[in-house]
């Protein structure tokens, strides 16, 4: 995504893998004066350049959310300073003086937003929430000027048309291309009326998707169900200690706290033998955004959708979809639908028999009762266990979050050469206790590579998920950057001097994450637009890393006992192989509910949309289980409503799967299995290394010799293909 050009579609949302867009009319000429010059904003530690070790890092030590707004308008001037230099130049326009200088502009301000960003995702609060809502519309209005900048705008496209284009290297041309279609397809094209009101729906937009963001995270902070020792039945011992020490944190000493979040919820209901406290936990997760209070987000997502349609129309769009997807692999909503509606079928047909297993078990029990949403999992483990006599917590047992880090930084080393060091304490500042941070090196060279931040924990203040962004990315026009990478999850930290133990969907999403790390330490790109993200392509790399869990290097060291030490018994390998597919009825369809739902909000017209009335009347005509809900629903939709990154594209992580599966099996068939040396440095040359500087379609054609077959998806998923 562009990292470099940030607009308020990643400062709202806080989400890392991320694009940018902007628009207004034009940038007046201004002297620079002394309160908006480099040299003086050392003053403000929100935008000075990072100093200390590893070529500098962040100052989060120094970290005040005073300086924001100073930092942020500071940063504004400098940067419309370097857009006007760039824009007023009298020298005929070409790479070196239109494309380069835009590439450099911005630093300033880019090193606020890592700031803003660590405040909105990781420590957020109200104080910070009042600062956002303030300056989020004056964020929306610079972005405008830049965007909406006429003489820039026809720089940009006189090189971008320019026969001496081809004489550039093809990673300047991309970038040429990218940055003119990102001008054109926000606005830059536009003029008069037209403008002004495109850049008003930005302004507008920016706040509503805060807001949208802010309610999800106030349901999450105040609804949590605390327990009595009474209502723990069934719950694992890991559990209780957790919440045990989750309600003390909250003040509440001698309850046990199941939060609203994910990693509290699942497990929970995957456990407890109290039916209606799962009803309970199940209804207070999934009516986040749906209450009846301040914080319902259904106004939100019409307006929303509606000013969107609008600001798209003024583009000659027909709807969001359609514009959103031009730059996508999937190329329109048309091709997107298609692949996921090859795949439900199956998944729905699949969730249907793992119905079937659950009842009969609960109607063996004698329990009067027909499957509902809170029982799906409940019932679910009782059925893994009788099918595969495989437990779950057992299983739990040999996934310690530790050494699952140990198991993801050998892999690291094994494909990428790239070997982790603990960077000695206090060494480099950190927003918080729980984040700790690793320097990364080639191990053949030697070479500084980058640092590698890692926040594991749950948290009030921190939004759920997971998620990894940088705050420093490779590029050489300029100088030689070293990358300065972070993860960021949600787990539920263990008791004092206890492992933290993690659940196996848990443990293949540190994997996941951690892949997009190493997207990020493994770039070889000249420029910052290159790395610009490919939304439906940029989810590929982290979802193929997650292979590595299975393999048999990482199960056979890394997989080790909490109390023992023992590694993991062959015959529970072997449960968890046989067992790989199982649920995934469940587990493809609520991702599919949510993907099918974000393209139908995007391709229908917002006036026939109520939100609660359309996402039930929309997946009743598809056929949704009742013995389910999506993934996210429509007022928790973060990815969708509280910023523009995967609006109409959530379907990316299908189509990124469908690499995934299929990149999967040419490891599989290489003689050396998935660390087959030859194997892995095509993964590095054309997967990780190229990042956006070349068209992923041919990146893959180069990485695998063709294109991807879905045929690999629906085997991975054990789902029957069909003849």
């Amino acid at each position: 995504m562009m990292k470099k050009k940030t607009s308020l579609v990643l400062l709202t949302a806080a989400v890392t893998v991320w694009l940018c867009a902007c628009t207004d009319n034009t940038v007046t000429t201004q002297q620079q004066s002394p309160e908006t010059s480099e040299s003086s904003t050392t003053n403000n530690a929100l935008i000075a350049e990072f100093s200390g070790l590893y070529e500098g890092v962040p100052a989060f030590d120094k970290m005040q959310l005073s300086d924001l707004k100073p930092a942020l308008e500071q940063g504004m001037a400098l940067n419309l300073q370097e857009i006007t230099e760039i824009a007023e130049n009298p020298e005929p326009a070409t790479f070196a003086n239109t494309i380069v200088p835009y590439e450099k502009s911005g630093a300033a301000l880019n090193r606020v937003y890592t700031y803003w960003g660590i405040w909105s995702s990781n420590l957020n609060s109200p104080e910070f929430r009042a600062i956002q809502a303030e300056m989020s519309p004056i964020l929306s209005a610079f972005n405008s000027s830049i965007t909406g900048n006429e003489k820039l705008f026809a720089r940009i496209k006189t090189v971008y048309e320019s026969p001496t284009l081809k004489q550039l290297t093809a990673e300047q041309q991309r970038i040429t291309w990218l940055i003119y279609n990102s001008f054109a397809s926000n606005g830059a094209t536009l003029s008069g009326d037209a403008k002004l009101r495109y850049a008003a729906i930005n302004q507008k937009l920016s706040l509503l998707y805060n807001q949208f963001a802010n309610n999800v995270l106030a349901d999450e902070e105040g609804y949590v169900t605390y327990l009595s020792a009474e209502q723990l039945s069934g719950l694992p011992a890991s559990l209780v200690t957790a919440a045990a020490a989750s309600a003390k944190e909250r003040g509440q000493e001698g309850k046990y706290a199941i939060t609203n979040s994910r990693s509290s919820m699942d497990p929970f209901l995957t456990y407890s033998d109290e039916r209606e406290l799962r009803e309970q936990v199940w209804r207070t997760y999934y009516s986040r955004g749906n209450n009846a209070n301040e914080h319902n987000n259904n106004a939100l997502i019409k307006q929303i959708l509606t000013l969107r349609d609008e600001r798209v129309a003024l583009l000659g769009y027909d709807n969001y979809a359609q514009w959103r997807l031009t730059d996508r692999m999937a190329k329109n909503p048309e091709n997107a639908m298609d692949l996921m509606l090859k795949v439900w079928p199956a998944a729905t047909a699949r969730v249907h028999e793992e119905v079937a297993d659950m009842q009969a078990i609960a109607d063996a029990q004698g329990e009067k009762i027909k499957i509902e949403p809170w029982d799906y999992r409940y019932y679910a483990e009782k059925v893994r266990k009788a099918k595969y006599a495989l437990d779950s917590e057992e299983v739990k047992q040999y996934l310690q979050l530790d050494k699952l880090r140990e198991a993801m930084f050998y892999v690291a080393g094994r494909l990428f050469n790239f070997e982790f060091k603990p960077v000695a304490e206090n060494a480099v500042p950190v927003f918080h206790p729980d984040v700790k941070v690793w320097e990364v090196t080639d191990s053949t060279s030697g070479k500084h590579i980058g640092l590698w931040y890692l926040d594991p924990f749950a948290r009030p203040g921190k939004r759920s998920g997971a998620w990894a962004t940088t705050y420093r990315s490779h590029t050489t026009f300029d100088g030689e950057k070293t990358v300065l990478a972070s993860n960021n999850s949600n787990f539920v930290k263990g008791a004092q001097g206890q492992p933290t133990l993690i659940s196996w969907d848990d443990a293949t999403t540190y994997f996941h994450e951690f892949g997009h790390a190493l997207h990020f330490l493994a770039a070889d790109v000249a420029y910052p637009t290159s790395h610009s993200g490919v939304r439906d392509y940029t989810e590929f790399q982290s979802q193929l890393l997650e292979r590595w869990l299975t393999t048999d290097e990482v199960i056979d060291q890394f997989l080790v006992h909490a109390q023992t030490g023992e590694p993991i018994p062959a015959e529970l390998v072997a449960k968890i192989k046989q067992a790989a597919t199982f649920n995934e009825g469940f587990k493809t369809t609520e991702y599919l509910a949510s993907a099918i739902m974000d393209l139908l909000y995007h391709t229908t017209d917002p006036a026939l949309i109520e939100p609660q009335a359309f996402e039930q009347e929309q997946l009743s005509a598809l056929g949704m289980p009742s013995e389910m809900v999506m993934r996210h629903r429509s007022t928790q939709f973060g990815h969708v409503f509280s910023g523009e990154g995967y609006a109409a594209g959530y379907y990316g992580y299908m189509w990124a799967e469908v690499l995934t599966s299929d990149a999967a099996e040419a490891f599989a068939e290489a003689p050396g299995g998935f660390y087959d040396k030859a194997m892995a440095d095509k993964l590095v040359k054309y997967l990780f290394a190229v990042r956006n500087a070349m068209d992923p379609a041919e990146a893959y054609r180069l990485f695998r010799g063709r294109d991807a077959k879905v045929e690999a998806l629906m085997r991975d998923r054990g789902f029957p293909l069909k003849q």
